[in-house]
């Protein structure tokens, strides 16, 4: 049976069509999902992907986070559905609470975009077991809002759990908390990230292919 993996479309999502592209050269079945919509349609995982969810009114994310389809992820997610934030899919995990944490305004008040040096520093989530621990890789970067903040005490149990995902190298694009660029939830099954895993997938498009490992991993996961 082929893996089928959701991805969300908000208003003012921009990559959702992106991030069904790497799942499908992941070998799996992306399947469209509407934010008005509670259904999953049987998919075995779900991806939130980039964009400007109902503009980024409020907050970003802060109205995502109210969306239909939202609650039934919340309710899966915490029964073990792997989900992937990526960008304001982030930001949206992160306004829902299946992940601690917030993201605010990069520290210089500017929209980045690069391609950015990350670090992994958790290989043994759902959507990272194709990576190793300590391996480096670089994939596009492209924010407004993306300085990932928390409080001291949070920031130490992250650290001291795993639960640091991905670390910025070089350099710290938006004023990230100790460099973070992506946490995960104690059981693994949620990832949240700033960067762009689904514009690097393929030679001819990106600057490495290096986000692929997200799309095999859960992939891996859901076979296994």
């Amino acid at each position: 049976m082929t893996t089928r993996v959701g991805v969300v479309t908000f208003p003012g999502s921009l990559d959702d069509r992106d991030a069904q592209r790497a799942v499908k050269l992941a070998g799996a079945e992306p399947v469209a999902l509407w934010h008005g919509d509670k259904d999953l349609r049987q998919v075995d995982a779900v991806i939130l992907p980039g964009g400007f969810s109902y503009g980024d009114y409020l907050r970003a994310g802060a109205i995502a986070r109210f969306s239909p389809v939202m609650e039934t992820i919340i309710e899966q997610a915490r029964s073990g559905l792997p989900v992937l934030g990526i960008c304001n899919g982030f930001q949206v995990l992160c306004e829902s609470h299946l992940l601690p944490g917030a993201l605010t305004r990069n520290d210089h008040l500017h929209f980045v975009c690069r391609d950015q040096r990350l670090r992994v520093e958790n290989a043994a989530t759902a959507w990272t077991s194709a990576y190793a621990a300590g391996q480096e890789i670089t994939i596009p970067l492209k924010n407004g809002e993306g300085g990932y903040v928390a409080d001291a005490r949070t920031l130490d149990e992250l650290e001291a759990e795993g639960r640091v995902v991905f670390r910025y190298l070089e350099v710290n694009p938006n004023g990230s908390r100790r460099d973070i660029a992506g946490v995960t939830n104690a059981a693994g099954n949620v990832v949240g990230l700033m960067p762009h895993p689904e514009h690097a997938v393929e030679e001819l498009t990106g600057p490495s292919t290096d986000g692929l490992g997200f799309f095999t991993s859960v992939l891996k996961k859901l076979v296994s």
